[in-house]
């Protein structure tokens, strides 16, 4: 009949409601619980041991005195800081960049699909499926001044040796090309993911246009890749940020702290002597955070930007 109004719809029951509820958080449950027990309070536990003088009987009977920020102003203070920070840097974005690029170029030598592609880019998968420490190991015995082969291939050519490991001025350049090794089949597969996903259509009209190959890259493939490669920039970056085992296992941050970085100072003070200094290691683990954080939220800013 006209001028009816229609029937609201039925209400769930507040059985059925409730059940709903109780079932998403049951499924909701086991991801909190692991946020809070590998990530909350092992950063809780950093930020405490950073703001407390712990010596070795207060760090496992407990009882550490309060300090504030003193141990964040013994690190700023020390020599040895800026030297760390510098190293960070330059280990990261020099990682990084050499990373992106050939991890780039693979990516767009494998997309145009020839014969045994797949298995070469199978082949490039393995710096990335070892394990840390034979990568590292294997990079200390390849850059060995005595008897590795790289040394030995430049005294074939006619170069004089390198002491790769043991010299302040090459230390640092060293663990760089073993990381760049280890982080090109990471960027391989994330940007050759993000090529399969630029349509094909777009070449064939461009290359109609008269498009050289370089000029289809930087118009085409490099702008809508970009998304994908802003991902892969910041994980490449916080990974890099907080590499650890390798340089420890190839240089142990030496010599004389040439290639010494936050993780392996931060290291050095909380283990590295009979004197555990558990306070100020923590301390330098915790700007090592704050320097990823403000990394993401740069990234994150800027994704905002390009959305709006």
């Amino acid at each position: 009949m006209e001028g009816t109004r229609p029937r609201p719809p039925a209400r769930r029951p507040w059985r059925a409601t409730a059940a709903s509820r109780a079932a998403a958080w049951g499924f909701l449950a086991p991801v909190v619980v692991y946020l809070g027990v590998f990530y909350v309070y092992p950063l809780y536990r950093n930020v405490d041991l950073s703001l407390r003088h712990y010596t070795v009987r207060s760090f496992v009977q407990g009882g550490a005195p309060f300090s504030g920020w003193d141990n964040f102003r013994q690190v700023l203070d020390d020599p040895a800081f800026g030297t760390a920070l510098r190293n960070t840097m330059v280990f990261t974005f020099v990682s990084i960049f050499f990373q992106y690029a050939l991890g780039l170029a693979l990516a767009v030598f494998f997309n145009r699909g020839f014969r045994l592609s797949t298995t070469l880019r199978a082949l490039f998968l393995i710096p990335w499926l070892l394990p840390l420490i034979v990568s590292a190991s294997t990079w200390s015995w390849m850059l060995n001044g005595e008897s590795g082969v790289v040394d030995y291939g430049l005294r074939l050519v006619g170069a004089g040796s390198v002491d790769w490991l043991t010299s302040p001025r090459w230390a640092l350049t060293s663990v760089i090309i073993a990381n760049i090794w280890i982080g090109i089949p990471f960027n391989l597969v994330i940007l050759y993911s993000g090529l399969q996903n630029v349509p094909v259509e777009l070449y064939e009209a461009a290359a109609l246009d008269g498009a050289s190959g370089r000029q289809q890259f930087w118009r085409i493939t490099f702008p809508l890749l970009w998304p994908v490669s802003a991902i892969t920039l910041l994980l490449g970056l916080i990974n890099t940020l907080k590499v650890f085992d390798l340089i420890w296992i190839m240089t142990r941050g030496g010599p004389g702290g040439s290639s010494t970085t936050l993780p392996t100072w931060s290291y050095q003070l909380g283990f590295g002597s009979l004197l555990p200094e558990f306070g100020p290691g923590a301390a330098v683990g915790n700007i090592l955070i704050l320097i990823a954080l403000a990394f993401g939220l740069l990234y994150v800013r800027v994704q905002r930007r390009q959305v709006v």
